[in-house]
């Protein structure tokens, strides 16, 4: 391999991982957002089930924003969440929105209901309680409850 193939590459694999930090930065709340969001919708019903979990993880590799995070990082984060509604779901409530509330006005926030909604379906009944959050999330983020069939 002559130098200059070698520092191409180089300059290339240096080139790729400093691009996937910076979306990583800069797609950290949404990560945040989105998973706490399902952590509501999954626990709205009182219980979450392992098809909840794979519908949020299954979003998450094929995002092209959210992928470059590790599985890990998502479980711990989902985890997190998921203690805060054990310990007092009110709390738990208020930490969700808080997550979620970074996207009012922005784009991302129909993104983050839309997946919401995939997570409530996941288990095949997208019930009242599971809507009923996730219509709360909406008209929280400024969004009409009505434009996600809510």
């Amino acid at each position: 391999m002559s130098f200059t193939d070698w520092l191409k590459r180089n300059v290339t694999e240096a080139r790729d991982s400093l691009n996937a930090e910076i979306t990583k930065f800069k797609s950290k709340d949404l990560l945040e957002a989105v998973v706490a969001g399902c952590v509501l919708v999954a626990y709205a019903d009182g219980t979450i089930t392992p098809d909840e979990k794979q519908k949020m993880m299954g979003f998450l590799k094929t995002s092209d924003q959210l992928k470059v995070f590790d599985q890990s990082d998502v479980i711990r984060m989902f985890q997190s969440y998921v203690e805060k509604f054990d310990f007092d779901p009110t709390i738990g409530t208020g930490e969700v929105m808080q997550a979620v509330g970074k996207f009012k006005g922005k784009p991302q926030a129909q993104l983050v209901v839309r997946v919401c909604c995939a997570i409530g379906a996941a288990d095949g009944d997208f019930d009242k309680d599971e809507r009923m959050v996730v219509a709360r999330m909406a008209s929280e983020l400024g969004l009409n409850p009505a434009d996600f069939g809510l």
